[in-house]
């Protein structure tokens, strides 16, 4: 099978020193208990759900030919809720409406899931990765954020995996976000994230699909 990971930093696995990701982590861990698996990260830094509007569907067709069992993982949606100079990316009703534009044609083309958004480490500032500008993200916005798109994937059945949560009240997720910049963990931390959705229902019916 061939799977598309598609979304942001967090997809990319920025903060890994070996470059690898929650998405590389969780095929690995496929592949070791039988999966034939071929993975494609599709994160890009900064990206917003507006960013991933418009460039999915020609990244994953490039990737995806239609005689080959296919999936699609999106994680999105932190980024959304970042504010520059106090203005957010994206507003909650736009953040929704690319959301269901995204899955909607998602649903009908490839079997499809969700991951959520991750915590950011709240007792750090956020960094500044933006010269001359305030960037703030807060865990009141991504949790927010979260039971959204919880709500929406609910509404269109498509599989959400709450990862915020018991990100929430990991002390190894923490001791991984302290180590990092406060958005971006370390290796150690996309590990946890990977066994979070590794040990989902949603992960392992996607990949049982034949």
């Amino acid at each position: 099978m061939r799977i598309c990971f598609i979304g942001d930093s967090i997809t990319n696995g920025y903060g890994d020193p070996e470059y690898r990701g929650w998405p590389a982590f969780l095929s690995a861990a496929a592949r070791r208990s039988g999966a034939d698996i071929t993975a494609y990260n599709l994160g890009i830094r900064s990206d917003t759900s507006s960013m991933v509007h418009a460039r999915w569907r020609a990244e994953a067709e490039a990737r995806l030919p239609a005689e080959m069992p296919a999936a699609l993982v999106f994680a999105f949606g932190i980024n959304d809720c970042a504010q520059i100079d106090g203005v957010r990316r994206v507003e909650p009703g736009q953040s929704m409406a690319n959301a269901e534009a995204i899955l909607s044609a998602a649903k009908a083309w490839l079997p499809t899931i969700f991951i959520g958004p991750t915590p950011v480490d709240a007792v750090r500032e956020t960094p500044q990765f933006l010269p001359g500008k305030r960037l703030e993200i807060n865990n009141d916005l991504i949790a927010d954020m979260s039971a959204r798109l919880e709500t929406l994937c609910q509404a269109m059945e498509i599989p959400y995996v709450n990862i915020f949560t018991p990100l929430s009240a990991d002390d190894a997720w923490q001791a991984a976000m302290a180590d990092g910049d406060g958005v971006h963990p370390t290796a150690d931390g996309y590990a946890i994230v990977a066994r979070l959705i590794g040990a989902h229902t949603a992960w392992r019916d996607l990949i049982e699909r034949k």
